[in-house]
């Protein structure tokens, strides 16, 4: 018992010391300079809050100076299409491509938008973001760690019980087990668990000193977007634009491959993730509804393909395609009502 208890104790101090000792992931690029400045408000936002509050500032700055307006049900119109930076712009591409015109939709695109994608890369690269994925590794060692101390503890208490069983006598009565181990597993336990809960903050200790740099260099700036990219929505000194985006950000449901967001067609394709063309920063899957439909349109089923050969089967395809495409034209044209309605209420109400 004493050998077990020796080599559990320095395989635990062992495990911690390398778990603080070692230094956490960063994306920053060997002769990549020690560029830790924040460049610009889409930055600073992204910092703060990843591509959901990056896209938000952007419709912020559209919106304070009548260049996009948002009325009910979130429908929004774009009155000019004038952008002032690259997340600007990428969100008014997206509201011309909108089939709809709604906001939820909207916000999501522009999250997956390469330019929104490019600013995570490029604060990744100087060291001010973990890249997505970089600290998997470690908070899984971590994780392990905590949780095997945790376990080990009751273990332990059974082999000290397994010990006193098979000892005989009451001369030379053996230290509990569990005692000798004891310390080893507390200090395993709140270091493991402790490191595993750090691994998964996207920020790095560079990220927050420039965050809080450009905040305090900039905290006499009172401009709505300002206040969305450094402090959040709760800011937002518009109440019907911050109801819109809250409802916005509540219905969006991001994934949990790429920790803070992912989407398609990024720069950087060194950090893309392994489920398919989305990217890393933003995770927003499609809901499944829209999957379901998504793949009813474009595949008529095994049936149909199976029957494919004979003069029914052709004629069942045939109709099931008819279908499909009617349903997809009343989609479109519902979906365009909804637009022209939304925009109308929206001068009506301007």
């Amino acid at each position: 018992m004493n050998a077990l208890a020796l080599v559990c104790t320095l395989t635990v101090v062992v495990s911690c010391v390398l778990l603080l000792v070692l230094p956490p992931a960063s994306g920053r690029s060997r002769g990549g300079g020690a560029d830790e400045r924040v460049h610009d408000l889409s930055e600073a936002a992204f910092l703060g809050g990843g591509p959901a509050r990056t896209v938000d500032t952007a419709l912020t700055a559209l919106y304070a100076d009548g260049r996009l307006v948002v009325g009910g049900p979130g429908i929004v119109a774009v009155r000019r299409a004038e952008a002032r930076d690259v997340v600007e712009r990428a969100v008014l591409q997206e509201a011309a491509a909108a089939p709809s015109g709604a906001l939820r939709p909207l916000r999501e695109a522009a999250m997956r938008h390469p330019a929104v994608q490019e600013i995570g890369d490029g604060l990744a690269a100087r060291g001010l973001l973990a890249p997505p994925g970089g600290n998997r590794a470690r908070r899984r060692w971590a994780l392990t760690q905590g949780v095997g101390c945790v376990v080990g503890f009751p273990v332990s208490i059974g082999l000290t019980v397994t010990q006193y069983a098979l000892h005989e006598g009451y001369d030379d009565v053996p230290f509990p087990f569990v005692v000798k181990v004891l310390p080893a597993l507390v200090l395993g336990a709140v270091v493991g668990l402790v490191v595993a809960a750090s691994a998964r903050a996207r920020l790095t200790r560079a990220g927050r000193r420039a965050a809080d740099a450009y905040r305090a260099a900039h905290a006499q700036v009172a401009h709505p977007a300002h206040l969305v990219a450094t402090r959040g929505l709760a800011a937002l000194p518009y109440p019907e634009l911050r109801e819109q985006l809250l409802a916005a950000a509540r219905h969006n449901s991001p994934g949990r491959t790429g920790g803070m967001v992912t989407s398609a067609g990024v720069g950087a394709g060194a950090y893309a993730g392994a489920s398919g063309p989305q990217p890393v920063w933003c995770a927003g899957p499609l809901p499944a509804a829209g999957v379901a439909a998504a793949a009813v349109t474009r595949d008529p089923g095994p049936r149909a393909v199976r029957a494919a050969g004979t003069e029914e089967g052709r004629a069942a395809a045939g109709a099931q395609a008819a279908g499909a495409d009617r349903a997809a034209a009343a989609g479109a044209g519902a979906a365009a009502a909804a637009r022209d309605g939304g925009i109308s209420a929206i001068h009506d109400h301007v």
